[in-house]
């Protein structure tokens, strides 16, 4: 990546752990702000890294819940039920 990308993804992890460290959501306007009053570029950027981890976060969030229903499932012997009767998207019978 380039100095742009790595400074806005480099914020952008900062103001996702001051977002889970104080619960603050308005930080986000506020560092779009400063930035874009000063670069364009730079406020883009930040907002691409930012939609970029969080999404990361969300999807690595419901794969990891998929897993653990997995296990769950495997320990209380179901899994072979459960997996016997889905059929996974494009696959015909």
């Amino acid at each position: 990546m380039g100095v742009t990308e790595d400074l806005a993804d480099e914020l952008a992890r900062d103001v996702i752990k001051a977002i889970d460290a104080t619960g603050d959501e308005d930080i986000i306007a506020e560092i779009t702000k400063v930035l874009g009053a000063t670069s364009q570029t730079a406020e883009e950027a930040f907002l691409t890294a930012l939609r970029v981890r969080r999404a990361n976060i969300k999807a690595r969030a419901v794969l990891m819940d998929r897993l653990r229903r997995f296990k769950a499932e495997k320990e209380a012997g179901g899994a072979g039920a459960v997996s016997a009767g889905r059929q996974e998207p494009g696959q015909g019978r």
